[in-house]
C-alpha cells in the first residue's frame, strides 16, 4: 500500500557492477537523491562518509571536477575510488533500507574495513542487506541467510551457522584454509 516513488526513496543501493557517470564528482555523488540542490551540504558529508573527502578535495577542481575521460580535463579513478563514490551516492539519500552488493570488491583489506565501519555506522536504525561472498563481510551481520537455486537454506548467525555444519559452514571452512593453510 506504498506509493512506488515512497518506496524507491525509502532505499539506498549499491551494485557491485555500479554506474561510473562522467559528470562532476558533486553530480555523481548528488545522482543519489536529485531531490537535493547540487550544493547541499548532504553530498559533501555523504562524500566523507564513504572515506572519499580526501580523494575528492585532491582532484584538480574538488568536488567540480569532471570524472571519467570522456571530456577534455576528466580525471580518471581507480576502480576503488569509482567504488567510493557509489557509496557515496547511496549515502547521500536518507534511505530506510540500504542493499549493498558485494560493495568492496574493488577495494584492498585496509579500505574495505574501514568502508564496513562506515557501513555499520550508517545503518544504525536502517535495515541493511548485504551481499557478499566475503566471510570477513557477512560474520559481523544480525542474520545470514544462504541462498542456493533462488531458495534461502539456512540462516542463523554466524556462530550458530558454523555449529550447525551445512552449506555455511562448508564454505566457510573452505576460505578459511586459504589463509590457514602455508
Amino acid at each position: 500500500e506504498i506509493a512506488t516513488t515512497d518506496l524507491r526513496r525509502g532505499i539506498g543501493v549499491v551494485f557491485q557492477d555500479f554506474a561510473r557517470y562522467q559528470f562532476t564528482a558533486r553530480e555523481n555523488v548528488w545522482l543519489g537523491d536529485v531531490a537535493l540542490d547540487r550544493d547541499d551540504a548532504a553530498v559533501e558529508q555523504a562524500v566523507g562518509a564513504a572515506g572519499a573527502h580526501e580523494l575528492v578535495a585532491g582532484l584538480p577542481h574538488g568536488y567540480d571536477t569532471m570524472l571519467g575521460k570522456w571530456f577534455e580535463e576528466g580525471e580518471e579513478l581507480s576502480v576503488g575510488e569509482w567504488q567510493k563514490i557509489a557509496l557515496a551516492r547511496a549515502f547521500v539519500r536518507d534511505a530506510d533500507v540500504l542493499v549493498f552488493d558485494e560493495p568492496a570488491s574493488a577495494l584492498d583489506p585496509l579500505a574495505e574495513r574501514d568502508v564496513f565501519a562506515r557501513i555499520r555506522e550508517l545503518a544504525r536504525g536502517r535495515a541493511v542487506v548485504l551481499v557478499s561472498h566475503r566471510f570477513s563481510t557477512v560474520r559481523e551481520a544480525d542474520a545470514i541467510h544462504i541462498v542456493d537455486a533462488g531458495r534461502i537454506v539456512e540462516s542463523g548467525s554466524h556462530e550458530a551457522l558454523i555449529d550447525r555444519g551445512g552449506v555455511y559452514a562448508a564454505m566457510y571452512a573452505v576460505q578459511a584454509r586459504g589463509y590457514t593453510e602455508a
